[in-house]
Parts: structure tokens; C-alpha cells; sequence
């Protein structure tokens, strides 16, 4: 079970990540801090391209034992507008898709048609009856993201925050696989 290394359509494209877009994607996450900030841990101060070197590693083990396919986001110029990525950690028959978005690409649909693209992909791989997206309910570009893809809220998760946006409510949405 594992998706294709690159995925068009809509205007961007998804390609695997590449350890040779570390100062990139650096650049990019450094760029959207005061946003990424507010909703993923990982993102600080001290997020430098060793850090992405780092993610992009742990992504590839990840790619290679099956757990999580991440990608960069392109336009159709070539430009890294964020990242999306596929999971499994919340259990057999489930992807579970993650994002960021460069904020300069903000609010232009990329994230609603990556999201889109990597949904369709997901549920075409065997086993896979759903695709989930979760979020702090204080996400609303998140929200957007999920309604717009007709994802439909299944659960509420409570939690500690771990980010200064969230409040500590997750939301969890999924689509399933059309019936055949």
C-alpha cells in the first residue's frame, strides 16, 4: 500500500520531498511562522534547514516503512506553496492527511486542492475505506479546508493545547470511499 510519488492535478503538484528542498522548505516554514506557530508544535524560532533536513529524513524511514507519505506542494511555476502528507496512525482502513501552507500561497485554493488530490489517491489504495482530517477547532483555515472537500465532522477529541492558537478541542472529520 503506498501512493505515487507525485500526484497532479489542479494546478499543483505533490511530489515526494527530497532532501534537496531542505533550505526550501526551511525558508518556507520561516516565513509562516507567525501563523504555523499558532497551530503546529513544531513550528519556532529555531526551525532552521537542519530541522528540515531532519523532518525530510524521518519522512523517507517513514515512506519506507509505510506509516506516512509526505509531500511537497508546487504550483504550476515550481514554487513550494506547502506540504501535505498521508498517515496512518489512527488505525487500520484510515488515512489520516496533515498540511501546512505557505502563507504567501494562502487563501488561493492550493491547500483545498492538494487536500483534494491526496484524498482521491488515498482512497484508491487497497484497504482504505476513509480518509481523516483532525484539527484544533480554532483552526478555521483548517475547517475551510475539510468542508470544502465534503469531509463531515465524526468526533470531538479534548486534549492538552500544545500550540498558543489551539484550545484544546480537536475536531475529527473524514470522507469515506464511495460505495461501489
Amino acid at each position: 500500500m503506498e501512493p505515487p510519488e507525485v500526484i497532479n492535478g489542479d494546478g499543483l503538484v505533490l511530489r515526494r520531498w527530497e532532501p534537496v528542498w531542505a533550505a526550501e522548505a526551511a525558508a518556507a516554514v520561516r516565513e509562516s511562522l507567525p501563523e504555523l506557530m499558532q497551530y503546529m508544535p513544531w513550528a519556532s524560532e529555531a526551525y532552521d534547514e537542519e530541522a528540515s533536513r531532519a523532518f525530510l529524513e524521518t519522512s523517507s524511514k517513514n515512506w519506507a516503512e509505510g506509516t506516512e507519505f509526505n509531500y511537497g506542494i508546487f504550483d504550476d511555476d515550481g514554487q513550494l506553496v506547502g506540504s501535505v502528507g498521508l498517515m496512518t496512525r489512527m488505525g487500520p482502513g484510515i488515512m489520516e492527511v496533515g498540511y501546512w501552507m505557505r502563507s504567501a500561497y494562502a487563501g488561493r485554493g492550493y491547500m483545498t486542492a492538494a487536500v483534494r488530490e491526496i484524498t482521491r489517491v488515498a482512497l484508491t489504495l487497497p484497504e482504505i475505506e476513509r480518509v481523516a482530517i483532525r484539527f484544533d477547532a480554532s483552526n478555521a483555515g483548517s475547517a475551510a479546508v475539510a468542508r470544502k472537500n465534503g469531509f463531515a465532522e465524526v468526533r470531538r477529541i479534548e486534549r492538552e493545547p500544545q500550540a498558543p492558537g489551539e484550545t484544546g478541542t480537536d475536531i475529527v472529520t473524514e470522507l469515506r470511499k464511495p460505495a461501489t
